[in-house]
């Protein structure tokens, strides 16, 4: 199974229907809505600019921070960079959970001038008085925000297709219930599932979904001649965070949030070359490897650059002050 996620829009009140209403409002997850983005970051002259997070596993975790950087880089060029106070209200208690890449992001919010709320969640849009609601997570008596908004772009809540979530195969999560190394079902020996349906405790990437690809076909094939899955899946997964135009982080990690860089430099710091890599050489991997089922991630890429060596960084140190690269 490899169903992918569903985006929820509906779950937030005011939504979808305020996106035909408000031309500030937009957001890049949906094929339709991304078509707005642009015009609502031209058009954005001043005030509250918002970017959120929902409490629900996403695709592309990082996208959602991507598109604020880039929409702060654009307001900066045209001028009214000081007009604006942006925000990031985010549902999780952390800029990002592997440590080594969140010392960078708080680095670059830091120096942009970028305001962190953590444990808000996105209930409601009101686009007749340019309001966004957000529940506190952190509140025990459930208490909520209320934002006033010139900007708002949206990352919806996700889950599973329907279908998929109303079946006896996902469990209380909602997700595929497999085996995290193995990516077996937990009860139904002859189902499989990777990517963004399953329950292995990754982040949901495309880079995720073709490590796991390998992992399943060695193990679906020894199921398949009457043997056990032996293949073990070590949680891997990555994401490119763009944070201009032109500079990048490589964010590659495991099961155990520890980093699992390809490349022989410190792969936190924001860099022209991995920059390059995002937006030149990874769209050529995905369209004509991962998608023919060629590419499996960049395990035996990494072990050639380490002569041999494969393991996670386990020891690093946390400066505070990280420069660009490159």
């Amino acid at each position: 199974m490899a169903t992918g996620l569903q985006l929820n829009y509906n779950k937030i009140k005011g939504l979808p229907e305020g996106f035909d209403t408000d031309p500030s409002l937009c957001s890049v997850y949906d094929y339709n809505l991304v078509q707005k983005t642009l015009p609502a970051i031209q058009n954005f002259k001043g005030g509250n600019a918002i970017f959120t997070l929902p409490n629900t596993p996403i695709k592309c975790s990082g996208a959602p921070q991507q598109i604020m950087y880039l929409a702060d880089e654009m307001w900066t060029e045209n001028g009214i960079r000081d007009k604006a106070n942006i925000y990031y209200n985010s549902s999780l208690p952390v800029i990002f959970y592997v440590q080594k890449y969140a010392d960078t992001l708080l680095n670059v919010l830091d120096r942009r001038g970028i305001t962190v709320n953590y444990m808000r969640n996105l209930i409601e849009v009101r686009t007749d008085t340019k309001e966004a609601i957000f529940q506190k997570l952190d509140s025990p008596k459930g208490e909520t925000e209320t934002f006033k908004y010139d900007f708002l772009h949206v990352t919806p809540p996700m889950s599973t297709p329907d279908p998929v979530r109303e079946s006896p195969l996902v469990g209380s999560t909602g997700f595929v219930e497999v085996d995290k190394e193995t990516l077996q079902h937990v009860k139904y020996p002859n189902i499989f599932a990777l990517g963004d349906c399953s329950n292995v405790p990754t982040s949901k990437t495309s880079a995720a979904a073709a490590t796991q690809g390998g992992y399943l076909e060695k193990n679906l094939n020894a199921v398949m001649n009457g043997k056990q899955p032996y293949a073990k899946y070590d949680g891997y997964s990555s994401c490119p965070v763009i944070t201009s135009r032109g500079k990048c982080i490589l964010v590659e990690f495991n099961y155990d949030c520890l980093p699992l860089e390809t490349f022989p430099f410190n792969q936190a710091k924001e860099r022209r070359s991995m920059y390059f890599l995002k937006k030149n050489i990874i769209p050529q991997i995905y369209w004509h490897m991962m998608m023919r089922g060629l590419w499996n991630g960049p395990k035996f890429l990494r072990k050639v650059i380490h002569l041999g060596m494969d393991g996670p960084e386990k020891d690093y140190t946390h400066p505070k002050d990280i420069k660009s690269n490159d």
